[in-house]
């Protein structure tokens, strides 16, 4: 086939661009700004745009077979409106995963918090068993080429992200899917920008839910007040299961699970994250895994790429990346940092980045959310600001939501930077949380000059 992606610098796009050539497609993509890692790998592949930007004469020919459209481009898109008018085919990416995986079991993960990881598992454990399976997940994993796998194996396991699914596909991505099996993690308001209401946004996992087949195996978080009033009311259209955190011990910063079966020791922590495993484990068991399987296996996970992923080390301080950027994911990730090493001082560094968070009206959100954490630091960029079109806020106004003792708010990495590089970490940890890259803060530079001071 002849495909062209519009906006093919994106986290999946990308990725999606290179497995669809490497299966043997024709493969061209466009998009206005390109950044690594995506810039690298497209260009590794020969698929990096000639040009930045839009070029509809050059880029949408009558002799394509479809266009895939990313959320980057906008409703107005010189390429899209010439591809309409030409009436190619045209699919948002889960559009597209879904029509490539209709007569495949399907499982599918969604939820607020905790999608990444909990698809990951579920792909570790599979591969690790040899089982054969395609994917499609939002982070780059250790032992996998790509974030988006597309062969004629039987299962396909994807990240249902509530995110709309394209400038011309208002729906969120995860309701294309009509999954087998599935998970729900939890819900916590995200994304006000396009849910500006916290009943709008429940509102998605309940269209998600109503769109199920019959005989689809939902598991879902119990703990989840909103979820479990969610599941009550519309539990008819699925079989509905719960579950909640497993049993489990913390031996000298090691967490060992504890089951029936025996004690694993495992490579991840916080309790946010043995949710995710319980979820992991029973739809491991629903594609017929047995316990000793999924437990032999899992217990060798090391973590996706920067959720909860250690940086370095020494015998004093130990340095972490996490994805968080929500709410619900700052409070969980310190929580989680702090039960690992409760004698150690704690410093988390938070960088507000995505529209929801940059968007006074959801700074409320943030109150108590790095209580666990023995001093913090919170940056956001006033460019970002402006890019993104969002009014202004003073530090102190944000200071105030977090209500927090001992944080400073930082809006210059320079600062930052300074700041961090010049603290004690005798006994402590640091806790990097972001969606973004702290406007380009060199983090592997700052852990080598804090670890070798």
């Amino acid at each position: 086939m002849r495909i062209h992606l519009i906006a093919v610098g994106g986290a999946i796009m990308h990725n999606l661009a290179i497995e669809l050539k490497n299966k043997g497609h024709v493969i061209t993509g466009s998009d206005d700004e390109v950044y690594d890692p995506s810039r690298t790998r497209l260009q590794k592949h020969g698929l990096l745009p000639r040009k930045m930007g839009w070029y509809p004469d050059e880029n949408i020919r009558e002799d394509l077979d479809c266009v895939i459209l990313g959320m980057h481009a906008r409703e107005d898109n010189m390429e899209l409106r010439r591809a309409k008018k030409l009436r190619i085919p045209i699919y948002s990416f889960p559009e597209f995963i879904y029509k490539h995986s209709k007569e495949k079991k399907r499982v599918v993960v969604g939820g607020s918090h905790g999608k990444t990881t909990t698809t990951s598992m579920i792909m570790h454990v599979l591969k690790d068993n040899g089982l054969d399976f395609d994917y499609l997940v939002g982070a780059q994993l250790e032992g996998f080429d790509l974030m988006v796998k597309l062969s004629d194996a039987p299962i396909i396991v994807l990240e249902g992200d509530e995110y709309l699914s394209s400038p011309i596909d208002k729906r969120p991505k995860f309701l294309h899917y009509k999954p087998h099996i599935a998970v729900i993690t939890g819900i916590a308001w995200d994304h006000i920008n396009v849910f500006p209401t916290f009943s709008g946004y429940v509102n998605q996992f309940r269209n998600f839910i109503q769109g199920m087949r019959d005989n689809t195996h939902l598991f879902y978080y119990g703990w989840d007040e909103h979820l479990k009033e969610l599941i009550l009311e519309n539990e008819h259209y699925c079989e509905a299961k719960l579950y909640t955190v497993p049993k489990y011990k913390i031996e000298n910063g090691k967490v060992i699970l504890l089951t029936k079966f025996g004690d694993y020791p495992l490579g991840i922590f916080g309790k946010h994250n043995l949710e995710n495993l319980k979820a992991a484990w029973h739809v491991c068991k629903e594609l017929d895994l047995t316990d000793e399987q999924f437990l032999n296996s899992i217990s060798t996970f090391k973590g996706a790429a920067r959720r909860l992923q250690h940086l370095g080390g020494d015998e004093n301080t130990d340095i972490y990346l996490d994805f968080a950027h929500a709410p619900s994911k700052v409070r969980a990730t310190a929580n989680a940092m702090k039960s690992l090493n409760p004698n150690r001082k704690l410093i988390a560094c938070v960088e507000l980045h995505t529209f929801s968070s940059l968007n006074k009206k959801f700074h409320s959100e943030y109150k108590g959310t790095l209580d666990q954490a023995d001093e913090a630091f919170v940056f956001y960029s006033e460019h970002t600001l402006e890019m993104k079109k969002l009014p202004y806020f003073k530090p102190e106004e944000l200071a105030a939501h977090f209500n927090h003792p001992n944080l400073k708010v930082i809006t210059d990495k320079d600062d930052l930077y300074r700041l961090l590089s010049v603290k004690y970490y005798g006994n402590a940890n640091l806790l990097f949380m972001s969606s973004g890259r702290f406007n380009g803060l060199d983090i592997e530079k700052l852990k080598e000059e804090i670890l070798h001071h």
